[in-house]
């Protein structure tokens, strides 16, 4: 057993240190980036905020909705085939090119994955997803979805230190989803007692991929459009949403009222809720990590979409980047004990 002691932080630790700047208008920042992928090849440009591959956020009407934003949703694993194929048949290409395919690692999932790449040769994202990034089989499945689909973008996680991003972008990942336990509807730091701060997390392993040409994906830990700039000022090249998304029209997500007022049902994906709606309950052998709440129900996600774009922009602003690419440059944190005078509640 050891102990480090240096601190770790997340994002209510820290606030951006203003900077001189040349902008006059939020309108001049460009948040969109051009990637070209380590193993793939693949050049996307886009809005690097990503729908989350929970059941109640990354859907196909949410993957139609933020396309239009030229941002990217990791759609779930749980659709069927069918499913898919009606939905390639009625999305036009513009779509399939912000969509990422979610997985799992058993061998039906790698299956089925390989059958819906078939439908379109836009679909050029696989997901690869678990909660534990560490164990061997699950690095054993990267390498082998690379081998079998060498050029398409593999994103894999999650993990949260080097070593082990350096691992997964060697092994084939050209993306690597970085987070455990920081998500709202997440119970794994409560019920294992592992996890890491996510703000130290993206520094981190954003380090560790950039060395190597990788990308990272800061996945979990937003509650609001200031956190997602953090998660981008500290080297995270997407940033994954799922709450900030939820409740939304789009959704799918089960809504019920509440004394006269809508809300609707969200999830972990570890939760009893979600175990029960896709494996027939929580296994013997394991715990519900996941809580299941219910949010006051959003309407279009159009409207939260542009706050949480406009909030990075005046981020930006404050520090003197005029493209969203320059903000880790531009950034200076502050260790802070508050965040926001709340004597009229939070916003």
């Amino acid at each position: 057993m050891r102990i480090e002691e240096d601190l770790k932080l997340g994002f209510k630790d820290v606030l951006f240190r203003p900077k001189r700047s040349t902008l006059k208008s939020r309108s001049q920042v460009n948040l969109t980036r051009q990637f070209t992928f380590k193993h793939s090849g693949t050049q996307w440009q886009g809005v690097p905020v990503i729908a989350a591959n929970m059941d109640t956020v990354g859907s196909f009407a949410m993957a139609r909705a933020l396309a239009g934003f030229e941002m990217l949703t990791a759609v779930h694993k749980h659709y069927s085939l069918e499913q898919w194929q009606q939905f390639v048949a009625h999305s036009d290409e513009s779509v399939l090119r912000h969509v990422m395919v979610s997985t799992g690692t058993s061998e039906g999932d790698f299956a089925k994955t390989r059958e819906i790449l078939a439908l379109s040769p836009a679909l050029r994202f696989i997901c690869i997803d678990v909660a534990n990034g560490y164990a061997e089989p699950f690095v054993a499945f990267v390498r082998k979805m690379r081998e079998a689909c060498p050029n398409h973008v593999i994103v894999a996680g999650n993990v949260v230190t080097g070593e082990m991003v350096e691992e997964l972008i060697l092994e084939g990942a050209d993306i690597v989803k970085v987070g455990i336990g920081p998500g709202s509807v997440c119970t794994t730091r409560v019920k294992t007692g592992v996890g890491y701060p996510q703000l130290s997390a993206i520094i981190e392993c954003a380090d560790a991929a950039h060395g190597l040409g990788g990308q990272i994906i800061g996945d979990g830990g937003c509650t609001c459009p200031g956190d997602v700039a953090k998660a981008f000022g500290g080297g995270a090249d997407f940033v994954m949403l799922g709450g900030m998304l939820a409740a939304h029209e789009e959704c799918g997500g089960e809504l019920v009222e509440v004394e006269g007022a809508p809300f609707m049902k969200f999830y972990g994906m570890s939760s009893s809720s979600a175990m029960d709606k896709h494996a027939g309950g929580v296994a013997g052998y394991r715990a519900s990590e996941g809580k299941t709440v219910l949010l006051p129900y959003r309407g279009p996600v159009e409207n939260t979409v542009r706050d949480i774009l406009g909030g990075v922009r005046s981020t930006c602003t404050y520090v003197g980047a005029a493209q969203l690419k320059e903000l880790t440059k531009r950034t200076t944190f502050i260790r802070v004990r508050e965040q926001e005078n709340n004597v009229y509640g939070k916003e």
